[in-house]
C-alpha cells in the first residue's frame, strides 16, 4: 500500500504534526510520500525530505496554494492520489477544511479524526465527544483520512527523501482570495505548545483574562488557550479555543484556569499529559480528568503561584 501523507507547515518550518501523520501512515504498511505545497517551498520540502521512513517528496507551488484555498488543495491532493492507495492528512484547521473535498472528488469516504491504524482498513476514531470510540472498517480500494496527530508520536529523522515537484492545478473560476487576518505572537503555537494556560469564562473580562494568563504563560514559555465559553464572551480570539470545536491539544502541561470543564472543552485537551485545574468550585467536572486540582480563588492562588516561580 502507498500513502501520500500532506504536509503541515508555516511556509518556513514543517511542525511536527507532519511527522505524527508519518507515524500514522506506517501503521498502513508501504511507501509514503510526502506532499508539501505552498510557494516557495524548498527549505520546507528538505526538512520533509529528512524524515525517516520517508520515500519521496513532491513539492507544488502557487499563490493559490500558498494561500491554502481548499479549492485548490483538494484539485492538486485528488490529482495525486490516483498513483496512491491512501492520502493521510494531519487533522488541522486547513486538513478539515480540503481533506472532505478529496474524498468527494474520489468519491469515497472520509475517515476523520484517526487515532489509531489497525490495520490497512481498520481504523480507530473517537466520537461523542471522545467519550467513546469507534472501531471503522472500509472495503473502499482508495481511503482519505484526517489523522488527530495527539494520538501518535512524531516519526524521528534521519531520511534522505528524494525530492521532485509537480504542476500546480488551475486557480478556481469561482474562488479567489480576498484578505486574511493573523494574530502573531511571540508565544509557541497552541497546536504544537508543550505547556498551555487556559482561561474560562469565570476570568470575567477580556483585560482580566489579557492580566491574568498574559503574566503566567509568558513565564512558563506557554501558549494561551481558553473555553468555547470565554471565547464566545470575547475575552480571547477564536484561534485560542481549546475543545470539540476548537483545537485538540496533548502538552505536556495544561493549566486550566477558571475553566468548568464541560464536555466540549475536555475533549480537546484530556489527552494532555499532566493536568492543573484550579477552580473555586469543588463539583466542577474538570476536577475528574486533572491530575492536579486546587480549589480556590484564582486571585489569591496564581500571585502566589507566580511569587513562587521567581
Amino acid at each position: 500500500m502507498s500513502v501520500l501523507v500532506i504536509a503541515d507547515h508555516d511556509g518556513t518550518h514543517l511542525r511536527d504534526t507532519t511527522h505524527k501523520t508519518v507515524t500514522a501512515a506506517q501503521g498502513l504498511g508501504g511507501d509514503i510520500d510526502i506532499l508539501v505545497y505552498g510557494d516557495r517551498v524548498a527549505a520546507v520540502a528538505a526538512q520533509a525530505a529528512a524524515i525517516a521512513g520517508v520515500r519521496k517528496v513532491i513539492t507544488a507551488e502557487s499563490a493559490e496554494l500558498k494561500q491554502e484555498l481548499a479549492e485548490a488543495v483538494s484539485a492538486l491532493v485528488a490529482g495525486l492520489a490516483a498513483g496512491y492507495d491512501a492520502v493521510a492528512v494531519p487533522a488541522s484547521s486547513a486538513g478539515k477544511n480540503f481533506a472532505p473535498r478529496v474524498a468527494a472528488l474520489l468519491d469515497v469516504s472520509l475517515l476523520s479524526d484517526v487515532i489509531e491504524v489497525v490495520d490497512g482498513n481498520t481504523f480507530v476514531r473517537p466520537i461523542y465527544a471522545g467519550n467513546a470510540l469507534e472501531t471503522v472498517q472500509t472495503s473502499e480500494a482508495k481511503k482519505v483520512l484526517t489523522v488527530r496527530t495527539t494520538a501518535f508520536k512524531a516519526a524521528g529523522e534521519g531520511g534522505s527523501a528524494a525530492i521532485e515537484s509537480t504542476p500546480a492545478p488551475a486557480a478556481s473560476a469561482k474562488v479567489r482570495f480576498i484578505s486574511e487576518e493573523k494574530v502573531v505572537s511571540d508565544r509557541p503555537e497552541l497546536g504544537a505548545a508543550k505547556i498551555i494556560v487556559s482561561g474560562g469564562r469565570a476570568l470575567g473580562s477580556a483585560e482580566e483574562f489579557q492580566a491574568v494568563l498574559d503574566p503566567l504563560a509568558a513565564k512558563l514559555g506557554a501558549a494561551v488557550g481558553a473555553s468555547r465559553a470565554a471565547v464566545d464572551a470575547g475575552y480571547a480570539p477564536n484561534d485560542y479555543q481549546v475543545g470539540q470545536t476548537g483545537k485538540v491539544v496533548a502538552p505536556d502541561l495544561y493549566i486550566a484556569i477558571g475553566i468548568s470543564g464541560a464536555i466540549q472543552h475536555l475533549a480537546g485537551m484530556k489527552d494532555s499529559k499532566v493536568i492543573v485545574a484550579i477552580n473555586k468550585d469543588p463539583e466542577a467536572p474538570i476536577f475528574s480528568v486533572a491530575d492536579y486540582g486546587l480549589v480556590g480563588d484564582y486571585k489569591t492562588v496564581l500571585p502566589e503561584l507566580m511569587k513562587a516561580l521567581g
